[in-house]
């Protein structure tokens, strides 16, 4: 994720910082899918935007089971923004 993560100039110009956390869920044949940002960083929308492009682009995800069937499950990520 970090690697994909390109910070918005807008933040880099505000001195954003903190964690983005996403909730999303992951269908049964490991889509990622109703991506929300729960708690975005204050003041920067366009992090907030960046976390969930980064999150809606990733590879497919193994799904959750249940007695032995794929199902679907809520996931709860952070996504860091520090300034180097």
């Amino acid at each position: 994720i970090q690697t994909n993560l390109v910070y918005p100039q807008s933040g880099i110009e505000m001195g954003a910082e903190g964690k983005c956390y996403l909730r999303f869920v992951v269908d049964e044949e490991g889509q990622i899918t109703s991506v929300k940002v729960l708690r975005g960083i204050h003041g920067c929308k366009d992090c907030d935007k960046e976390a969930v492009r980064v999150l809606n682009i990733m590879p497919k995800w193994n799904p959750g089971s249940s007695k032995g069937r794929a199902v679907a499950s809520y996931f709860d990520l952070p996504i860091n923004f520090t300034l180097e």
